[in-house]
C-alpha cells in the first residue's frame, strides 16, 4: 500500500508538471483569444499610447478613411532603422484603427520592384528613398483616401519620429476637413500685392504670403477693424504699431472666445523704413510695435524699446571692411530651437533681425512654452542703437553678455482674463453675445518677438519677377509661420498634441562609456598636437643655426629630432588604439552580460516559479493524502 501511495504521488507530481508546462505554452495563445483587443503599455512616456487629442479625433470622424502604409521590404531587410521604425508606425497605426471603432481601416502594402503597387506608389507622390547600391528605390510613405479625395506623407522619416502622431493626426484631419482653414491677414507692413508710393511701381507681395496662399484662404483685416469676421479660423497679427483702442478690445474678445492668433511685434523693424516720420525714419519709436495692455492680460512681457543681441548667433553682414558679425542679426539652428513642439522641432535655422524678447510676466498663472531661445552670450540693447546710421562693428562697444537665456517666441496658454475686465473701453462695442471679463477656454496664442523674420531677404533668394519669379528659401522662417498656422487652423485635437519621446532609447550605460572614452581619445590627440607643433618650432630653431643652410639634407641634430618625435607619436597612437580596444572590451563585456540575462536569467526564473508551485501543489496533495 505504501509503494502505491508513494507511486500515486509520483503520478500526480508528474502530472502537475506536465499540467504546468502545457499551461505555460498555451496561455498566451489563449489569452490573445480572450483578450487580443486588449492592450497594456507598460513602457516609460506610454510611447505606444494614443494621446486624447488623437482618440477625440479618430473616433468622430465623418465618414470611414481607409489608410495604405507602403513599406517596402527590402528597405525593412537592410536599413535596421527602418526595421525598427517601421514596426512602431505599423504599432501605432493599428492602434488609431483600433480606437476608431471602424473609422479607420489599415492596409500594408509592400510596393516590390518592377510591380503594379510600385507604380501605384509613384503615381501617388511617395518619395521614394534610394538604396545607394544601385537597386530600385524604396519606399516608406502613408496614403490616406476617402473615395476619390487621397492625401499622402510621402516619406515617414525616423527623424520626424518624436511627431509621428501629430504627423498623422493631422494627415487625417486635413482628409476629414477637406476645406482650407481661412487666415486673417492684420499688418502695418506692406507684405501683400499693393502700390509702392515711394519707388511709384507695383510691389511684389511677400515670398511668406504667397506661401500662405498655397495652403490657407488669406483675408485681410485692416488695422482699424472694431470686430474679427466671424469666417477667420486663424489671425496673423504683423507689427501691431498703434492700434486704436477699440481694434485692441476686439483682439482680446477674440483670444478670449477661442480665437487662435499668430501674432508678430517688434522693438526695432528693419521694413518698418518709414516710421512715424518719413523724413525722419530713426525718430523716437516709429519702428516699434507692441500688443499694448494685452501683453500683461495674457500672462506676457515685452519690452518695446529693448533689442536682444547674442555674440554666439551672430550673422556676417557688409561691413566698411568686409564681412562683419552684426550682434542684432541672428540665425538660431536646431539647438536653440524647441524640439518639443511641431511649430520648431524639424528646423534646422531661423533668422531675426533686431527682435525683441519675451517673458512670463511675474504672478502670471498664464502658460509660457519658449520656441526659440538665445545663447547665454546675450544682452539687451536699446533699440536706438540699432536705428542710429553707424556700422554693425559700433555694437560691440560696452556689450556685456549677460549670461541669461531670452525667449524670442513663445506659445502661450491659460485663461486670459480680459485686458478690460469693467467692459468695453470708450469708442469700442461689446460683442453680440455680450463682453467676455475672462475666456471661456484655453487661449491659443504664438507670440513672436520679431517681424523682420517674414521679409524675404531674411530667408529666401528670389530670380525673376511676377509669374516668373522662383523662390528659394535657405533659411527656415516660412516654415516655421506654416507649422504655426497649421497647427493653430488644426482641430482641438490637433493644438493639443505634442513631441513624444523617441522610441529610439539609447543605451545610458554604452554612452557613458563612449563619452569617458572620447574624453580621454580628445585629450591624448591634443597632446599629439602639441608635441608635433613644439617638434616643428624646435627643428625651426635648428635650421636657423645650421651652419649649411639652404642644404635639403637634414642635419644631425634635426634628424635625432625627427626620430625622437616619429617615436613618440607611435607610442601616442598605440595608447589611442589601446584606448579604443578598451572601450570595445567594455562594450562587449556589457553586451554579454545583458544577454546572460536576457537569455539565461528571464527563463531560470520562468523555470524556479513553475518548480515553486509544482512543489507547493505536490505539498497539498501530500496533506490531502489519507
Amino acid at each position: 500500500m505504501k509503494g502505491a501511495a508513494t507511486l500515486g504521488r509520483r503520478l500526480s507530481g508528474t502530472v502537475a508538471l506536465a499540467a504546468l508546462a502545457i499551461a505555460f505554452l498555451l496561455l498566451p495563445a489563449a489569452l490573445g483569444a480572450l483578450v487580443g483587443g486588449l492592450r497594456l503599455d507598460l513602457t516609460a512616456d506610454r510611447l505606444y499610447s494614443l494621446g486624447d487629442g488623437s482618440r477625440s479625433l479618430v473616433s468622430s470622424l465623418e465618414e470611414p478613411i481607409a489608410l495604405e502604409l507602403f513599406a517596402s521590404g527590402e528597405l525593412s531587410r537592410s536599413e535596421p532603422v527602418f526595421r525598427t521604425y517601421g514596426e512602431r508606425v505599423r504599432q501605432m497605426l493599428e492602434e488609431m484603427a483600433a480606437a476608431s471603432g471602424g473609422g479607420l481601416t489599415l492596409t500594408v502594402t509592400d510596393p516590390a520592384p518592377f510591380s503594379a503597387d510600385e507604380d501605384r506608389a509613384a503615381e501617388i507622390g511617395l518619395e521614394p528613398l534610394p538604396s545607394g547600391r544601385g537597386r530600385e528605390p524604396l519606399y516608406f510613405g502613408l496614403v490616406a483616401s476617402r473615395g476619390d479625395d487621397r492625401v499622402a506623407l510621402p516619406l515617414l522619416q525616423p527623424r520626424r519620429e518624436r511627431f509621428l502622431e501629430y504627423d498623422v493626426a493631422r494627415l487625417i484631419h486635413e482628409l476629414d476637413q477637406p476645406d482650407r482653414p481661412v487666415v486673417g491677414l492684420m499688418s502695418t507692413l506692406p507684405l501683400t500685392y499693393g502700390f509702392d508710393p515711394l519707388g511709384q511701381r507695383m510691389r511684389e507681395p511677400w515670398a511668406i504670403v504667397e506661401q500662405m496662399q498655397q495652403l490657407f484662404t488669406v483675408r485681410n483685416v485692416g488695422t482699424d477693424a472694431t470686430a474679427i469676421p466671424a469666417e477667420v479660423d486663424v489671425l496673423m497679427l504683423v507689427h501691431p504699431k498703434h492700434l486704436p483702442e477699440a481694434t485692441l478690445y476686439a483682439l482680446d474678445q477674440y483670444v478670449l472666445r477661442g480665437g487662435r492668433l499668430l501674432a508678430f511685434v517688434d522693438p526695432s523693424a528693419e521694413q518698418d523704413a518709414a516710421g512715424d516720420n518719413p523724413l525722419d525714419p530713426f525718430a523716437g519709436d516709429g519702428r516699434a510695435s507692441d500688443l499694448g495692455p494685452l501683453a500683461a492680460a495674457w500672462g506676457v512681457e515685452f519690452d518695446p524699446g529693448a533689442v536682444l543681441a547674442d555674440a554666439r548667433h551672430a550673422l556676417a553682414v557688409e561691413g566698411r571692411d568686409g564681412p562683419v558679425r552684426h550682434l542684432g542679426f541672428l540665425g538660431f539652428e536646431s539647438d536653440s530651437l524647441s524640439a518639443d513642439d511641431p511649430v520648431t522641432a524639424a528646423l534646422d535655422l531661423v533668422t531675426f533681425a533686431t527682435a525683441g524678447t519675451l517673458a512670463p510676466r511675474a504672478g502670471s498663472a498664464a502658460r509660457f512654452e519658449p520656441l526659440v531661445t538665445s545663447s547665454a552670450e546675450s544682452a539687451l540693447l536699446g533699440a536706438e542703437r540699432f536705428a542710429a546710421p553707424v556700422g554693425p562693428e559700433a555694437l560691440f562697444e560696452g556689450f556685456s553678455p549677460t549670461g541669461e537665456r531670452y525667449v524670442l517666441a513663445a506659445r502661450l496658454g491659460g485663461r486670459p482674463a480680459s485686458a478690460w475686465p469693467e467692459g468695453p473701453p470708450e469708442g469700442a462695442e461689446a460683442p453680440a453675445d455680450g463682453h467676455l471679463a475672462a475666456a471661456r477656454e484655453d487661449a491659443r496664442v504664438i507670440l513672436v518677438a520679431d517681424t523682420d523674420l517674414l521679409a524675404d531677404p531674411l530667408w529666401t533668394r528670389a530670380a525673376g519677377s511676377g509669374s516668373a519669379r522662383v523662390i528659394e528659401a535657405w533659411a527656415g522662417n516660412g516654415d516655421l509661420v506654416l507649422n504655426a498656422l497649421d497647427l493653430l487652423a488644426g482641430s482641438e485635437a490637433l493644438i493639443g498634441l505634442r513631441g513624444r519621446a523617441s522610441f529610439l532609447r539609447p543605451f545610458e550605460r554604452v554612452e557613458a562609456l563612449r563619452r569617458s572614452a572620447d574624453e580621454r581619445l580628445r585629450a591624448k590627440q591634443v597632446a599629439l598636437e602639441r608635441e608635433l607643433a613644439a617638434t616643428e618650432q624646435r627643428l625651426l630653431e635648428l635650421e636657423s643655426r645650421r651652419e649649411d643652410a639652404g642644404s635639403p639634407m637634414p642635419s644631425a641634430e634635426q634628424a635625432a629630432e625627427i626620430g625622437r618625435f616619429r617615436e613618440e607619436r607611435l607610442r601616442m597612437r598605440r595608447e589611442l588604439r589601446d584606448l579604443r580596444h578598451e572601450l570595445d572590451r567594455d562594450i562587449e563585456r556589457l553586451g554579454a552580460r545583458l544577454k546572460w540575462l536576457n537569455v539565461a536569467v528571464a527563463p531560470a526564473a520562468t523555470v524556479t516559479l513553475l518548480l515553486l508551485l509544482a512543489a507547493l501543489l505536490r505539498r497539498r496533495a501530500r496533506g490531502a493524502a489519507p
